[in-house]
């Protein structure tokens, strides 16, 4: 059986339980051997809040615990985009991988909806289908029909549509839609409810683990 590795990428300013029931959605769905998350710089987003060391430390707390379900091993914090220094851009990151895994292994890069209407801004976004399969997961407000998307990202998914076990055989080039995440949290939510008041680590309390809570209260992030 074809190995089969997920990664998923963000700014991660912070970690959300939006991040985790992607990843907990997509390692049921595809049963991966491995998943990575790949904290980034990303070119598209400027000001992160929080240090690369306060992501790194807050990802380890979220997921450095039990397995998620249908795992066999803990998650794995990659830093590559964080060592390489710069702005991060996934198709750099998916080259590496596609060389150091090899060209049987299926990858797939895990995203929400949100992102996927936004592929064709990314760069050489067409060669992602070349180098990985996408995982791609609905939110509320941003679905997958594709009268949403961009003309050219929703043509491109027209032929490539697959199930989770299609996905995780394949070497590259499907797309597995799940439509089942319903968690709408994102980290602009997150940040605001933090800053609104002296309370606000008890507004936060439902979008975020309570160990990342705690990190961020000792470290007084998200004040300003």
């Amino acid at each position: 059986m074809t190995a089969c590795l997920a990664l998923l990428g963000g700014s991660f300013d912070p970690v959300h339980h939006g991040h985790v029931a992607l990843a907990a959605l997509f390692a049921e769905l595809l049963q991966p051997d491995e998943l990575r998350i790949l904290p980034a710089r990303p070119w598209q987003k400027t000001g992160l809040q929080a240090s690369d060391a306060q992501r790194i430390a807050m990802l380890e707390l979220a997921f450095g615990g039990a397995p998620l379900a249908g795992m066999k091993n803990q998650v794995t914090v990659d830093l590559r985009e964080i060592e390489r220094g710069g702005a991060s851009y996934t198709v750099d990151t998916l080259r590496e991988l596609r060389k150091e895994v090899g060209d049987a292994a299926s990858i797939v890069f895990l995203m929400g909806a949100d992102q996927l209407q936004q592929l064709d801004t990314w760069r050489d976004w067409h060669e992602l289908f070349a180098l990985c399969n996408l995982g791609v997961a609905a939110r509320p407000g941003y679905e997958l029909d594709q009268d949403k998307l961009p003309p050219a990202v929703a043509q491109e998914l027209s032929q490539r549509l697959a199930t989770p076990a299609q996905v995780r055989a394949a070497r590259n080039g499907k797309v597995c839609l799940a439509r089942s995440l319903a968690v709408d949290i994102s980290a602009t939510q997150v940040r605001n409810a933090l800053r609104a008041s002296s309370e606000a680590g008890t507004d936060a309390s439902a979008c975020l683990m309570p160990q990342v809570l705690d990190y961020i209260q000792q470290h007084n992030l998200y004040k300003s």
